[in-house]
């Protein structure tokens, strides 16, 4: 191997006897010898250089086929995921453009499923690490079932109207949790015609200490790249809409070294027809029924729809080889064995 340092990869100067007539045999031996120190210090560059761009090469497809930031591919099943850096970049603070600085060795998400209604997990959940909560689920008054801890809350565009409205409740600072707020880039613009950052900046003046973060443009569109790759569907021409619970997920996969996920039920649930019936959300006792919803959902052609079951097939299929666990109701993806076409054909 060439040490640069130390200059031994410099080809040594051939000197030839210019005097006429025959050159000595001392010579001739001595330049022999130079000039095969000289192909094999060249050989040796050339295979150094060779290996550099293989092993550039390799890191580069590794890197395109992470399913999310810092993850380390591997063979088989991995139990354990540790993310390489606690800074989250895609994430950027929405006062001083610095990326969100989090990791957790062990995260609760807490989805917004009637399952969790009389779960009795709420200790269970405030116990994590760190809790995960999405849009404006609330803690108020369902403690028992879902705990009260919340360390980082991933809102929609759509609920930030509803995040006002329960502001007193659910921007609450005493527990110094992180908001990340995603939408489409034309509602994040900075000219006053930014639907959600016009919202950011009245949350802003009304709660200047709230740690606000909003998705970066180049991120969301990684989200999407990242659903085309998933699922073989391109989101757009495929009229879908990613939920919360798609950003909510890999947010988690970044900066949690496991992830228990509560209230989500497997992809193949609701095609049992003897299914439990949930509302859809836990707070919304009277809502529409859950798998009325995600059927509804997976069905729809025109407009915009969330794929809800397509996305937990791609969880289910994640959950096999990264540290993520599923409780209320208990499953295990090792469990899930389905033809999607299939599947797709029945609902």
């Amino acid at each position: 191997m060439c040490n640069h340092s130390r200059n031994e990869c410099a080809i040594p100067p051939i000197s030839l006897n210019t005097v006429a007539g025959e050159v000595p045999t001392d010579v001739q031996a001595s330049g022999i010898r130079t000039t095969r120190h000289a192909i094999v210090v060249l050989l040796g560059l050339f295979v150094c250089g060779s290996f550099l761009v293989i092993y550039s090469s390799n890191r580069d497809q590794s890197t395109q086929s992470q399913p999310y930031r810092g993850e380390e591919e591997s063979r088989g099943k991995q139990r354990h995921t540790q993310p390489q850096s606690s800074l989250l970049h895609g994430y950027i603070n929405f006062i001083d453009h610095k990326p969100l600085k989090i990791h957790c060795k062990n995260c609760a998400l807490v989805t917004s499923s009637g399952h969790l209604t009389g779960s009795n997990r709420g200790t269970e959940i405030d116990e994590t690490d760190c809790v995960i909560r999405m849009n404006d689920a609330p803690t108020r008054g369902y403690r028992k079932d879902v705990g009260q801890k919340t360390s980082l809350r991933v809102i929609a565009h759509s609920s930030i109207q509803r995040i006002l409205q329960k502001r007193n409740e659910l921007l609450n600072v005493t527990q110094d949790p992180v908001f990340v707020f995603w939408g489409p880039s034309n509602y994040m613009k900075r000219d006053g015609k930014g639907l959600v950052y016009n919202h950011l900046q009245l949350i802003h003046q009304i709660l200047p200490k709230l740690n606000i973060y909003t998705i970066t443009r180049q991120k969301m569109l990684y989200f999407d790249e990242l659903f085309k790759r998933e699922t073989g569907k391109d989101r757009k021409t495929s009229n879908s809409w990613l939920s919360t619970g798609w950003f909510t997920m890999i947010i988690a996969l970044e900066f949690c070294d496991r992830i228990n996920i509560y209230g989500m039920v497997p992809p193949t649930f609701c095609r049992n027809p003897h299914h439990q019936s949930v509302p859809y959300h836990y707070y919304e006792p009277l809502g529409p029924d859950e798998c009325t919803m995600y059927i509804s959902h997976e069905r729809g052609q025109k407009g915009s729809h969330h794929r809800f079951i397509t996305e937990k097939r791609v969880f289910a299929g994640w959950a096999q080889r990264y540290n993520i666990h599923f409780y209320q109701p208990d499953w295990r993806p090792e469990s899930i064995s389905v033809n999607h076409t299939e599947y797709e054909a029945k609902l």
